[in-house]
């Protein structure tokens, strides 16, 4: 008699688990689609520079977990980025710089665009660990970026429309797309690979694809170095080399840093104030500095001071 009341009890069980599984996946797939948005509830696109994508997304995935909100991350070139901001395509947009004040007038006396810094990422150069070139002098990338003789073969970047092209452009004082010995790929991945497989060009990157890379690219990441910089802007000409971590950031002897960005041209109250806000605060900067990247701000710290020191004896 026992052993058939087991049973349906069993199937029971399994059919409330099973239905409890579908309701709590349909509520994490509608999360925030059936509310209007606000600066905490809703849902919206954010545009995100590749290169940067994995700290978004570590932001985005805590943001939504304590909101009811659904924010759809979508990875693009920093140019790709731009011309979408400037057509009025794409409203959120997390980059490594602001738009210019030419850029800028498109929006002149329509928009008050609400621009949110909220951490310091780095350039990195990488090499073929096969290579055992671990050290890479400033001087000798900028000589290469200017067409004078150079110790370095060549350099290779994830994408001729990226943010960290673009940036290099800055270090140089002038385009250096078509330039003898710069190379470029498509994505970051296709950089990575090509490094890894190809002993000789040293890689360009944002180091957060370093510090937070898709699993995917492991087996790449396995393969190189990140190299360490002689920092010619040092004014105390120690000669040298300093990677591109955090406290070399934060200290400024690492010389190949940049601002991130959050722009938002929503021009209302959206998740945009909200994302920004979020990043900007306690919890988004404390996962900032868990990255490897430097927060605008340190993060507070809890002291619990004892007044008593107990002998377990």
């Amino acid at each position: 008699m026992p052993t058939k009341i087991k049973h349906p009890l069993l199937k029971i069980a399994i059919l409330l688990l099973l239905v409890f599984g579908i309701v709590m996946a349909c509520k994490k797939a509608g999360k925030g689609t059936d509310v209007p948005e606000s600066i905490l509830e809703g849902k919206a696109t954010v545009y995100v520079d590749e290169s940067i994508l994995p700290i978004v997304e570590d932001e985005a995935a805590v943001f939504e977990s304590q909101y009811n909100a659904k924010l759809e991350l979508i990875g693009k070139s920093e140019s790709e980025i731009v011309n979408m901001i400037l057509g009025k395509k794409a409203k959120i947009a997390i980059l490594s710089r602001r738009l210019t004040p030419q850029e800028s007038k498109v929006f002149e006396g329509k928009l008050n665009p609400k621009i949110t810094e909220f951490a310091t990422d780095a350039v990195a150069f990488i090499s073929n660990k096969a290579a055992n070139d671990t050290l890479v002098d400033l001087q000798e990338v900028m000589n290469l970026l200017q067409g004078k003789s150079s110790k370095i073969k060549g350099l290779v970047f994830d994408n001729p429309n990226s943010g960290t092209v673009r940036y290099m452009d800055s270090v140089a004082g002038s385009k250096i797309i078509g330039m003898k010995n710069i190379y470029t790929m498509k994505t970051n991945a296709a950089l990575l690979k090509y490094v890894a497989d190809n002993p000789g060009l040293v890689g360009v990157i944002g180091i957060n694809s370093i510090l937070q890379p898709n699993p995917e690219w492991q087996p790449s990441i396995d393969k190189i170095n990140v190299m360490s910089v002689r920092n010619v802007k040092n004014k105390a000409n120690d000669n040298k080399y300093y990677k591109p971590s955090q406290s070399n950031i934060a200290e400024g002897s690492y010389p190949l840093t940049r601002k991130l960005y959050l722009l938002n041209y929503q021009g209302a109250d959206g998740l945009g104030i909200g994302f920004a806000s979020f990043m900007a605060g306690e919890i988004g900067q404390r996962i900032i500095l868990k990255s490897g990247l430097l927060p605008i701000r340190i993060p507070s710290r809890n002291i619990t001071i004892r007044k008593e020191i107990l002998n377990n004896k």
